[in-house]
């Protein structure tokens, strides 16, 4: 049995789908994957970022703090790679992902800069909020007292990895730098170094991930197709686009809440364009069952709810002990996990009886591997519907005029 499972409760349209359709979504899959401008999907088949990453870690391994300068893609794969599976207790992670000087200063003043390590991606080299971060730490460093020659020493960049402003500036300094692949956009860049080197900084063994994510694949490209769940989650979705314009992503895990947050970036940018689109609502459990739900529950019937179970947790608390208060009694013969299991089954079950269209996502435990598997996953399961709906799922025009506008702005302010 897979450790990542699948179930679909589909009362809008519970018919099984068309052979034909899941063969012509299986053919325009493997087309897309195996263009050499599309670099997502054999990334982990190259075991040389790896090597590169960890050869970089080793030599930063003695630093406490670790700030990754980057904004999208470039911080959120990052963010959730960390806070769902770091292992280490004397080491820190921050993310300077806004143009905010509050928020920076916030950070900035909380270490010591002396024993930290500042991470600036950015692909281009020319992402405003990147450089304008990689600026004020530069500025920062100088104000106290590290001079240009050793100001190297605190940075380590990764970009494209022959062409962009960036690179150059890199190669010009001989500065520590890794690498994003050139094929590769950046919320499809987690398991690139953009995400490998905090990970990896951060304890998590990031071979594993790329066993896991090759371990998904494996299952893609050998799953009959009645049994395909890649396939048949396409299909279901594409079929309900039009009644569903609305995808909940809700994993019933606090650990796995910056998932929910990471795969909103890659359905929003790579599926909303020409007017199409499936919006995504974030949210996780089982807090949300205390906000979000109502609309959920018995609001309008427009939205795929995807809810994601983690089976098994590292941890437990009993819940007895304590007998003062009815509601305590009612809960003393039964564990945190097990009332967290039973706020997503009774979610579950509360959602189909009123006829609520809902995936039903299992994993089996929280690991490197699992973890990849679900990203590499919901990355096909992009790309596939994508295709399907005649969208380009790997630019994003809409981001790109915004950006022209500010800087029109910019340069008004000194007109």
């Amino acid at each position: 049995m897979s450790s990542l499972r699948f179930k679909l409760n589909t009362p809008l349209n519970p018919h099984a789908p068309e052979t034909s359709k899941l063969e012509e979504l299986q053919k325009s899959f493997l087309e897309t994957i195996n263009r050499e401008d599309i670099g997502f999907y054999h990334l982990t088949n190259k075991g040389h970022f790896i090597d590169k990453t960890l050869n970089v870690c080793e030599k930063i391994k003695h630093k406490k703090n670790f700030i990754q300068i980057g904004i999208g893609g470039s911080a959120l794969g990052p963010q959730l790679l960390v806070s769902s599976l770091s292992k280490s207790k004397d080491k820190n992670f921050y993310l300077i992902d806004n143009t905010d000087s509050d928020y920076i200063s916030d950070i900035l003043d909380g270490i010591d800069i002396q024993d930290s390590i500042f991470y600036v991606v950015s692909k281009s080299g020319g992402t405003a909020e990147t450089i304008a971060g990689f600026i004020t730490v530069r500025n920062l460093l100088l104000a106290k007292g590290i001079s240009e020659s050793n100001i190297g020493e605190f940075f380590i960049f990764c970009t494209d990895p022959e062409n962009g402003q960036l690179r150059k500036y890199v190669n010009q300094h001989q500065y520590t730098s890794l690498e994003i692949p050139s094929n590769i956009g950046g919320r499809f860049s987690i398991l690139t170094p953009v995400g490998l080197l905090p990970a990896a900084f951060m304890g998590v063994n990031i071979k594993e991930l790329y066993e896991g994510a090759n371990e998904i694949k494996q299952e893609i490209e050998n799953t009959s197709l009645d049994e395909n769940s890649l396939f048949l989650l396409s299909e279901k979705i594409l079929s309900l686009k039009e009644s569903l314009p609305q995808t909940v992503f809700m994993p019933y895990s606090s650990k796995l809440k910056d998932l929910s947050a990471w795969f909103i970036q890659l359905w929003a940018e790579s599926l909303g364009k020409n007017g199409k689109g499936l919006t995504p609502i974030p949210a996780y459990g089982a807090t949300d069952q205390h906000s979000q739900m109502q609309l959920f529950m018995e609001g309008p019937n427009d939205k795929l709810i995807m809810l994601l179970h983690l089976e098994n947790k590292n941890e437990n608390y009993s819940l007895d002990g304590f007998d003062e208060l009815e509601s305590a009694k009612k809960l003393s013969s039964y564990s945190m996990n097990e009332l967290l299991e039973a706020e997503f089954l009774g979610t579950l079950k509360a959602l189909a009886e009123n006829s609520r269209n809902v995936i039903d996502i299992r994993m089996e435990t929280l690991n490197e591997r699992n973890l990849a598997k679900i990203l590499m996953f919901l990355q096909c399961l992009t790309v596939t519907v994508g295709i399907s709906m005649n969208i380009n799922p790997f630019d994003q025009p809409g981001v790109e005029k915004g950006k022209i506008y500010a800087f029109e702005y910019l340069n008004s302010l000194r007109k």
